[in-house]
């Protein structure tokens, strides 16, 4: 089971949804589009979210930011 959850929620939200439900949280970034990437430490804790805020769910292709900047090129 996958640990990712895209939700179109801001990240104080998702942070407070997941704090509620005693979900812990790996990484969670903004979406260039508008809402977040959210990844659960376990997948149990992704499905529990995934149930609770199924109404914010993205479903289909997302772009991400970058995590990290490019290396410049000599």
């Amino acid at each position: 089971m996958s640990r990712v959850v895209l939700l179109a929620l801001s990240e104080a939200d998702v942070r407070a949804h997941c704090a509620r439900s005693s979900v812990e949280i790996s990484i969670i970034e903004a979406l260039l589009g508008g809402g977040v990437r959210l990844v659960c430490q376990s997948g149990r804790g992704a499905d529990i979210i995934r149930q609770k805020l199924q109404m914010d769910v993205i479903h289909g292709d997302v772009v991400r930011e970058r995590l990290r900047p490019a290396k410049p090129r000599l």
